[in-house]
């Protein structure tokens, strides 16, 4: 079984510390920066045995090299980004297993807001870390990719089974919530995840996890094939990719 635990970073940012309680197996997924993650794991664990990464920006990839030097731990990235995260060791590709401990990883590689960007998948503990791809009620900014792959992209997690938890590398719900409502004007369920998300800020709680059917149900960026959203849009007869191309530039002028 997998153990998490949220790690804030930065201003919005999210890490995650992973162990594998079978193994006690310990990693960190996209350590943003050194003092938070060093300030719970020697008061907990005391060792890191992997950091994952992945994609090679530096609000996920900053406490790489001091936690390398103080833990010997491995870091374990993308291929495509072997020339771009700091202290890689193991270069991983589009549909590798990642042992850790126990617990199969399967990467899938999902270019768009990077070329090279991954998440890190395991059905068996149904969690998926998917880094700045997907967010809850959004998706990451196209920097290297096109529009096209990072819709591929999003299609590929879409696919996955709906009781898988999204585990996204910002806390960006709110804002995105708050553009998914201006499209979507009748979809009742966004109205319904305001009041829960409310409770959640006031509490300051992270909005994470969230499974993959509460995202097809609400994320915009989800439902490019959906009637209503194209209705929304004026744009009835455009295709998918149309669609998020539209809804990508809406959302980087909110």
């Amino acid at each position: 079984m997998l153990d998490i635990t949220i790690i804030p970073c930065l201003q919005d940012n999210y890490s995650y510390i992973i162990q594998d309680s079978s193994t006690d197996i310990v990693g960190v997924v996209d350590p943003s920066e050194f003092n938070p993650i060093d300030n719970f794991i020697k008061k907990k664990f005391n060792k890191i045995d992997f950091i994952l990464n992945t994609h090679h920006h530096f609000d996920h990839t900053g406490g790489n090299l001091k936690l390398k030097k103080k833990y010997n731990c491995k870091i374990i990235g993308s291929l495509r980004d072997e020339k771009k995260i700091p202290g890689i060791d193991v270069k991983l590709e589009h549909d590798d297993i990642f042992k850790f401990g126990n617990i199969k990883f399967k990467i899938i590689l999902v270019p768009g807001h990077t070329s090279g960007h991954i998440c890190f998948y395991s059905d068996k503990e149904k969690i998926i870390f998917t880094g700045d791809t997907l967010f809850s009620l959004g998706c990451g900014r196209v920097f290297e990719g096109t529009y096209s792959e990072m819709l591929q992209s999003l299609k590929k997690i879409k696919d996955l089974p709906k009781d898988t938890n999204i585990y996204c590398g910002h806390e960006y719900t709110k804002k995105n919530l708050d553009f998914c409502k201006k499209v979507e004007i009748d979809n009742n369920l966004l109205k319904e995840k305001k009041k829960w998300l409310d409770l959640r800020i006031n509490k300051r709680i992270p909005t994470l996890p969230i499974t993959l059917g509460e995202e097809l149900d609400t994320n915009i960026f989800l439902r490019c094939d959906v009637v209503s959203v194209k209705k929304s849009l004026g744009m009835e007869h455009s295709s998918e990719l149309e669609i998020f191309k539209k809804l990508r530039d809406l959302k980087d002028a909110f």
